[in-house]
């Protein structure tokens, strides 16, 4: 079986812990140990999220002004480079020596009209109390909005469009690689019409493309049997943050569609999810990064699939 598995960004980096490489390599080992019998049973592609990372990236960026600070596109592809070393080194420990992996740099085209360049949403970095987040925002420009009780920075997410690379991607699976790929929802680029001679350009974008729904692109052009979104909730909840919440444990894209979900954090799982299952007729399952086996399995976290017409729900908590 061909699954895809996208890493959240908190699945690698706990809210609010400390950003330094150890707190990183630790959580990427943890997850790694969960991903290690994806890896024997099946053909397996990881992707992962950066918003904590690019963040970091960005803000020591600012902090340095000699030269102008790297573009999104740059930092994206820094921090694809670190993460997929840091899962591959990892996982790499908990395989047997002869099964190969490879880190691959994804290049995935947005629309320059996207809306999202009008509203940015995408989270990244760290978290900041109201008098950092009035500050930051006078001091460099950022645009910081609440996420629970703090705030964090936002930037534009537009929608990926294409993914590029995906006949390397092919290859390597079908000579039994596990594959990382498009982290961070991808290096975001896109193509301008420029006069002759440059014509048209490859160029890269300001902007940081969500992780799930890149997944789910990833998954459907890779004709993958599951994806698995995994992050640090055990399941999607109907009625979150109210003395009602009870988790979904079954759903049709159908039913999630007519639920409201947090955009900046459920709502584009269970986005992504759906969208997988209505364009390949296969299984999507949201969860715990420690249930991974479970959730392929589904007998953990949430299952989207069509086999059922309603919210199944587990029992009040």
């Amino acid at each position: 079986m061909r699954v895809v598995v996208a890493l959240g960004g908190n699945a690698l980096l706990r809210r609010g812990q400390p950003l330094t490489a150890e707190n990183q390599r630790e959580n990427a080992r943890a997850a790694c140990r969960a991903l290690a019998p994806l890896a024997l049973e099946h053909e397996l592609v990881i992707s992962h999220g950066n918003g904590p990372q690019v963040g970091l990236l960005a803000l020591e960026g600012a902090a340095y002004t000699e030269v102008e600070p790297y573009p999104m596109d740059v930092l994206g592809a820094q921090t694809e480079g670190m993460i997929g070393y840091l899962i591959q080194q990892e996982l790499g420990n908990e395989l047997p020596f002869e099964v190969r992996l490879a880190s691959l740099l994804t290049l995935v085209e947005v629309d320059a009209e996207d809306p999202a360049f009008g509203d940015p949403t995408k989270p990244i970095g760290p978290i900041y109390d109201r008098d950092a987040a009035d500050r930051l925002a006078a001091e460099k420009g950022w645009v910081l909005k609440p996420d629970g009780d703090s705030f964090r920075r936002v930037v534009p997410s537009p929608l990926p469009k294409r993914i590029f690379g995906l006949e390397p991607v092919r290859w390597l699976l079908e000579h039994g690689c596990v594959v990382i790929c498009a982290g961070g929802g991808g290096i975001p680029v896109m193509y301008t019409d420029e006069p002759a001679p440059a014509g048209r350009r490859l160029i890269g974008v300001e902007a940081v493309i969500d992780k799930d729904l890149a997944s789910a692109l990833l998954a459907v052009d890779l004709r993958a049997n599951a994806l698995v979104i995994v992050t640090d909730v055990d399941a999607v909840y109907s009625g979150w943050g109210t003395p009602d919440r009870r988790a979904i444990r079954r759903a049709s894209p159908a039913a999630l569609a007519a639920t409201e979900f947090a955009e900046g954090s459920m709502g584009p799982k269970v986005r992504a999810a759906c969208t997988f299952v209505e364009q390949t007729g296969g299984r999507a399952a949201i969860g715990s990064i420690t249930d991974t086996p479970a959730l392929i399995r589904g007998d953990a976290g949430t299952t989207v699939t069509l086999d059922v017409t309603e919210l199944e729900l587990a029992a009040p908590i």
